[in-house]
């Protein structure tokens, strides 16, 4: 499967790339257009230049022939609110408008525990918290796409243990690994489709929890 990762040269991205490639998918490194594909190149796999804050009509020419688009991009830890507007929000929603033009049906998104509950949101992330709400909701109600939202707890620098849970009302965190790691199956799991699915470290394998979706 030809899959566009948005944001490949992120924590969770390369990640992406790397578990996507040992599946026997065809990952595709989405970059802003200043970051460097080198990497990617080298092993011979393709990257495609994409400005988040260019029309969705700009960006579909970078996810056109892709089967699906997993967006993990984010304007980062050391910009403001207006920029996690710009790039988690409306450039989530752009390259979600992208998508549907380009003709790529699968869309995997991923977002952050409790996106959806304002009285869970921790105030220094308020702005994230929001942009997360609103993409996804744009996600759901108002595109045709394949979607699947996954809402991982706090992200750990851990080693993956292949062992989580998926708890609505529990808190937590879980690997970066672990979390590349589902949505790695997930993608090829028809039965995500639709899905808004927590994600925490827990005592299940992965194969486990989406067969119980």
């Amino acid at each position: 499967m030809q899959v566009l990762v948005v944001g490949a040269n992120g924590q969770v991205g390369r990640l992406l790339m790397q578990q996507l490639l040992a599946a026997g998918d065809s990952p595709v490194a989405g970059l802003r257009p200043t970051e460097d594909g080198e990497e990617w190149l080298d092993q011979g796999l393709t990257v495609r230049k994409m400005d988040l804050l260019a029309k969705p009509e700009q960006l579909a020419s970078a996810i056109m022939g892709m089967d699906a688009v997993i967006f993990a991009a984010g304007s980062g830890g050391q910009t403001k609110a207006d920029m996690t507007l710009l790039i988690d929000l409306d450039g989530a929603v752009k390259t979600m408008q992208a998508a549907e033009i380009a003709g790529a049906s699968r869309f995997l998104m991923i977002s952050m525990l409790f996106a959806e509950d304002r009285n869970r949101w921790a105030d220094p992330l308020k702005p994230l918290y929001v942009a997360k709400f609103y993409a996804d909701n744009w996600l759901v109600r108002q595109t045709h796409l394949d979607y699947t939202i996954v809402q991982p707890g706090a992200l750990s620098f851990h080693a993956g243990t292949g062992l989580i849970k998926s708890d609505p009302l529990a808190v937590g965190s879980v690997p970066r690994a672990d979390l590349a790691a589902f949505l790695v199956a997930a993608l090829h799991a028809p039965q995500t489709i639709g899905k808004t699915i927590p994600l925490l470290s827990g005592d299940q394998s992965i194969t486990q929890v989406i067969d119980q979706l």
